[in-house]
């Protein structure tokens, strides 16, 4: 394996803006203008791409100051299971157990794994590739253009907003039973606003707004605090795995509290109750996609990012599925608390209602690492879309002392503290795995379409590839439907639809893979067996995605609108004008580009 450059100086030969080209925004005549100019520009930069070598050199200038590389590969590992093993777990697994998996919460979690290292090893080969703090965004950007990667940043950002105050109201609640202090208390209620956002709390606030403080000074520094937050958290994690499996009973693996009216057996609502519960548990992988927005920090990304990527996901899989046994083996699956599963399991148990207190204290220390890493994570993310123009350009900034992207990181520090102050965690967790789900599903999309399809050269078309990647996703989709909408005492139509969309979706594959040739080849790090795996995270990602309630949809779907408006009335006006008025930037290193827009050592 090449050693891949951490050389990528950019020297700015001219900043100034071109005078000729007004402002789309600079007067209501001008803006009058730039709407009649609409369908020129939609059709100029919604699919206008850019190149990896762009990426790291023109429009990384955009935010001042590099930010330092002083991550290694343990970083990573730590950061990743710092974002993930959070209060999604705690969060989660209760509900998902006894309403839809049972005591096989525990093949959920395994299954929701896969489907996350899947998607982990598309984010590896992009990060490796392209070691900028973009994550989805940049891939999208390079493969799908400017209006994909917009729709899909603006997801991203959702979701870690949302997350994150979701989580600090946890935090709340979590830190209350460490302590002996009931939820309530913490909170002030105002009876004049709806429920589910008339609970104030102020502590959920000062965690994000102390948290904010951290991430703005330093990012090393961030990593050891993360460090030493995780292995605290870790330490607690595997004293509720002992205690599981020294204080719970096999037989609950099988047997309810109610056989009257719970089904017995380990897989009490068969296997799709199993699908079900992993679409559920699989907010309890959401942070991994942030160690891919720290590529830009890190000493060397060819070596330390698909460590860092995968090997925190199979530990958090690991993790999860012994936390997920050491619970169902404590208490029949239909005697779980749904609110709080693992210190609920000690409540009133004579002489270990002490467990309870210190499994409280353990997701709170989870709870800031989550936190974390995630805003560490979202302030990244909005700092490259503010590179690419389509959001003011003064989120894009690097601060020149702490070297991290303050603007971005205060800004997004504020919304998400003035949600957490008001918003009830139900609320707040509704959007969160829809969003996240499209967002692997595009990344899937994108790396192989990257494989497939060269811009700018003679030698491969895009059609071939974007006809097997809108048939494989309807084939996926039509096996989706039918498991979830056809009753199963359709015994004969039911097994035979499924085969023939199954057999359809894996023969599309099979042809693609036969006659359609790759025209990339990675040069430090690639996913193995392409397309399978790749295809293989489309199939489970609409998979799951299908395992969501109907009302997610339309939350889904009204926020993906305001998103296209926000996109037409300002983003891409704002993008062009970025555009005409760019300044030139001149590379120098031994970073080059090749023709088909590749980096080159």
């Amino acid at each position: 394996m090449k050693k891949q450059s951490n050389s990528s100086t950019v020297t700015t030969t001219s900043t100034s803006t071109n005078t000729n080209t007004a402002s789309s925004f600079s007067s209501p005549r001008s803006y009058c203008r730039a709407l009649l100019q609409l369908p020129t520009r939609l059709s100029h930069r919604a699919t206008s791409v850019t190149t990896t070598y762009e990426e790291m050199s023109r429009v990384r200038a955009r935010s001042g100051r590099d930010m330092t590389r002083s991550l290694r590969w343990y970083d990573l590992i730590g950061l990743g299971l710092g974002g993930m093993v959070g209060a999604g777990v705690f969060v989660a697994t209760g509900r998902a157990a006894k309403l839809y998996a049972g005591p096989a919460i525990i093949v959920s979690y395994a299954i929701a794994g896969l489907c996350a290292l899947l998607s982990a090893f598309c984010y590896t080969e992009f990060a490796v590739d392209m070691p900028v703090a973009g994550g989805a965004f940049s891939y999208l950007r390079v493969t799908f253009g400017e209006f994909a990667a917009f729709l899909t940043g603006a997801n991203l950002i959702m979701e870690y907003v949302f997350s994150n105050a979701a989580v600090a109201r946890s935090f709340t609640a979590y830190f209350g039973t460490a302590i002996g202090v009931a939820t309530q208390k913490w909170r002030i209620t105002i009876s004049g606003l709806p429920d589910g956002f008339n609970q104030i709390d102020l502590l959920a606030v000062a965690v994000i707004v102390i948290i904010s403080f951290c991430i703005c000074y330093s990012t090393k520094d961030s990593s050891v605090l993360n460090m030493v937050l995780t292995v605290i958290h870790i330490a607690f994690i595997l004293f509720i795995i002992t205690m599981g499996f020294w204080r719970g009973n096999v037989a609950n693996l099988t047997h309810p509290a109610h056989p009257e009216t719970s089904p017995g057996g380990f897989f009490p609502y068969s296997i799709a109750g199993v699908f079900n519960g992993a679409a559920m548990v699989y907010l309890s992988y959401i942070g991994y996609d942030a160690v891919s927005t720290m590529a830009e920090e890190v000493k060397e990304p060819a070596r330390d990012i698909p460590i860092g990527i995968s090997g925190s996901v199979v530990l958090v899989t690991i993790l999860y599925c012994l936390m997920a046994a050491s619970m169902c083996m404590l208490l029949p699956y239909d005697a779980i608390d749904i609110e709080s599963p693992f210190s609920g399991a000690f409540k009133g148990t004579d002489g270990w209602g002490w467990v309870s207190n210190v499994i409280g204290a353990g997701a709170s220390f989870g709870i800031l690492t989550s936190l974390l890493v995630a805003m560490l994570g979202q302030a990244r993310y909005l700092c490259v879309i503010g590179r690419s123009g389509v959001i003011p350009g003064w989120l894009a900034q690097v601060h020149p002392k702490t070297a991290t992207p303050v603007n971005a990181s205060a800004f997004l520090g504020l919304i998400t503290a003035a949600l957490a102050l008001f918003t009830d965690l139900e609320v707040l967790l509704n959007l969160v795995s829809i969003g996240t789900l499209f967002v692997f599903y595009m990344v899937a999309n994108a790396l192989i379409y990257r494989r497939y399809y060269a811009p700018g050269t003679t030698s491969s078309s895009p059609y071939p590839t974007i006809y097997f990647l809108f048939s494989f996703s309807f084939f996926s989709l039509c096996f989706t439907l039918l498991w979830r909408f056809l009753p199963p005492g359709a015994t004969i139509a039911r097994p035979l639809l499924l085969s023939v969309f199954g057999a359809s979706a894996i023969a599309c594959l099979c042809m693609f893979n036969h006659f359609v040739p790759q025209v990339r080849k990675p040069e430090f790090w690639g996913v193995p067996l392409m397309p399978w795996i790749p295809a293989v995270s489309i199939f489970l990602n609409v998979f799951l995605l299908g395992s969501l309630d109907g009302p997610s949809y339309w939350r889904f779907a009204v926020f993906s609108i305001v998103v296209v408006l926000f996109y037409i009335f300002y983003s891409v006006h704002a993008s062009y004008d970025a555009e005409e008025n760019g300044g030139l930037v001149t590379k120098v290193g031994d970073v080059g580009v090749d023709e088909d827009g590749s980096m080159k050592v």
